[in-house]
């Protein structure tokens, strides 16, 4: 059972697809339009409008390992965290009304660091990096 998912190309949208696919919840990521899968066609003088990026989650037992993905910082309210918060939620704790990380779960950090913008929040703690915690899948 494959499950094909096209998201508008975008930093972000690269940048949190390519974390959830080294944590393992996506089997695939790959750039094209919204006719194919093709990174050929991806290359060829495209509108941007019409780039895309193809992702196929990952199943076990004919269920999605994706189960739950939800956002931390949104619009109306930013969550900003440091080094330190960071490490707390990764240590099993809560820092600003967000819950520690549990098992099998990743939180995506958004940083300013240009080598390291988009990161898991284990990363971020190795790199001793802060920034925008985005969001979390289990």
């Amino acid at each position: 059972m494959l499950a094909h998912n096209l998201l508008h190309h975008s930093t972000q949208n690269l940048g949190i697809l390519s974390i959830l696919y080294r944590a393992g919840f996506v089997s695939n990521i790959s750039r094209g339009t919204s006719v194919a899968a093709d990174p050929a066609l991806f290359d060829v003088e495209t509108n941007d409008a019409e780039k895309r990026i193809w992702a196929i989650l990952k199943y076990r037992n004919d269920l999605p390992v994706l189960q739950n993905m939800s956002a931390i910082s949104k619009p109306s309210k930013r969550v900003f965290m440091t080094l330190t918060e960071i490490r707390l939620l990764c240590t099993g704790r809560r820092a600003q009304n967000v819950p520690p990380l549990g098992l099998g779960e990743v939180i995506v950090i958004h940083t300013n660091s240009k080598e390291h913008e988009w990161v898991e929040a284990r990363e971020a703690v190795k790199l001793r990096l802060g920034g925008e915690v985005m969001c979390r899948a289990q």
